[in-house]
C-alpha cells in the first residue's frame, strides 16, 4: 500500500514549471478590463 507522507516528503517541484511561472507572471499581458478601458478612453477622445 502507498504510503501517501512517505511519498510526499520526497515530492520537489519541477524546476520547468518554476521557470515557466516565473516567465508568466513577468510578461505585462492585456487584458479585457485593459481593453475596454483603451475602447472606452479612444471612444472619449473621438468626441
Amino acid at each position: 500500500m502507498i504510503n501517501f507522507e512517505e511519498e510526499l516528503k520526497k515530492f520537489h517541484p519541477s524546476l520547468e514549471i518554476e521557470d515557466a511561472e516565473e516567465a508568466i507572471y513577468n510578461q505585462d499581458l492585456t487584458d479585457m478590463a485593459d481593453l475596454l478601458v483603451k475602447i472606452v478612453k479612444d471612444a472619449k477622445e473621438e468626441e
